[in-house]
């Protein structure tokens, strides 16, 4: 029988960009996360999620790299925003697509609500898809249900039967249905597959905003989230896929329309499909490709991938950025890679080291 992969063989394993700048991918979320859990709780979240930007962009900027944002907040007449297309970094150093949401959940963090984090990945060139700004209506599993996959055959089908998917997961998982749990965002447009889960017999755990950390937990046996479900934005599904080429967990889905999604008329259908197919079409993406069916590897073909989120509301397995007074901070992260090498962290600011200690 093989001997599982050393430690040894898993750090050897790691990428140039894994390498090099996985611990500036921390300091980015990091900065992040302190600059929004200032404004935790004051009930404005464009402005949590203004600050979140400019503390990324800070960061970046004095990083070692040539890095494009190919996921990011908005086009470029939409500043302070990391807008898609917009170089950062030194100029110097690797060339890195980058995907990232300064703060995902605005309106947790505004409302002091569990789940919101500072969330960034990177790869290669070519290794991060172009995600517009319109919906993914996706599943998300993990690498449980991967693993049954290859060796059964049978898939995940994004358009079978719920209950067809739930088996599946449910005999990947050596659970009965009942135990299962499924997150959807708590949205109309869910209402079909809330009632095709609970009539199934699995749980439904609504959250009210961001499902891109429990498209991770999936990954993490015991971390009460088997599957995800629903529609929800294509730049959290980019960053949910490079964690999950990180973790060996699976997202398949489409690009949808959110007129589409929310059922609107067709008339409006049409209308912001006039809207948006320029810029679809710009990003390589022909009307007839929109409902094509994308997986992991089409959101995230790149082999040298990292991926950092850095709480700053409590989350199911980080807690929330806590700030100490006097500039200090203490937070809890998660950071991997290609190389399949997780760490959770916990990193602690200290503004004045000489003069004082402290506990967290």
């Amino acid at each position: 029988m093989p001997h599982p992969k050393s430690t040894e063989e898993m750090m050897a394993a790691a990428g140039p960009i894994e390498k090099n700048l996985s611990l500036s991918l921390l300091q980015i979320t990091e900065a992040a996360a302190v600059a929004s859990a200032y404004q935790v709780g004051k009930g404005d979240r464009k402005y949590a999620d203004h600050v979140a930007v400019e503390a990324m962009r800070r960061v970046l900027n004095h990083i070692d790299m040539k890095g494009t944002i190919k996921i990011g907040e908005g086009e470029r007449d939409e500043a302070p925003m990391l807008y898609i297309g917009e170089e950062v970094g030194t100029g110097n150093g690797p060339v890195v697509e980058i995907a990232v949401d300064p703060l995902e959940g605005t309106n947790l963090a505004a409302d002091d609500v569990n789940g919101s984090i500072a969330v960034m990945s990177m790869a290669e060139k070519d290794g991060i898809f172009y995600g517009p700004d319109i919906y993914f209506d996706k599943i998300v599993v993990g690498p449980k249900v991967v693993l049954y996959e290859k060796k059964t055959g049978d898939k995940i089908d994004l358009d079978a039967p719920v209950l067809q998917n739930l088996t599946l997961v449910s005999k990947a998982l050596g659970k009965n249905i009942e135990d299962l749990t499924v997150v959807v965002l708590e949205r109309d447009r869910h209402k079909k597959i809330i009632a095709d889960v609970r009539a199934a017999g699995a749980r439904i755990r609504l959250v009210p905003d961001g499902d891109l950390l429990p498209g991770v937990m999936t990954c993490f046996e015991d971390s009460g989230v088997d599957m995800v479900m629903g529609a929800g934005g294509s730049g959290e599904a980019v960053l949910t896929a490079s964690a999950l080429k990180c973790l060996g967990g699976k997202i398949i889905g489409r690009l949808v329309l959110p007129n589409a999604a929310n059922e609107k008329s067709e008339d409006e259908i049409a209308k912001e499909l006039a809207e948006k197919l320029p810029r679809l079409e710009k990003m390589g993406i022909p009307e007839n490709e929109i409902s094509k069916i994308r997986e992991t590897n089409d959101l995230v073909p790149g082999k040298d991938v990292i991926f950092a989120a850095t709480a700053v509301t409590d989350g199911p397995f980080m807690k929330g950025t806590k700030l100490l007074g006097d500039g200090d901070a203490y937070m809890t992260s998660i950071l991997t890679g290609s190389s399949g090498v997780v760490r959770i962290t916990q990193s602690i600011y200290v503004k004045d080291k000489e003069n004082k200690s402290f506990s967290v």
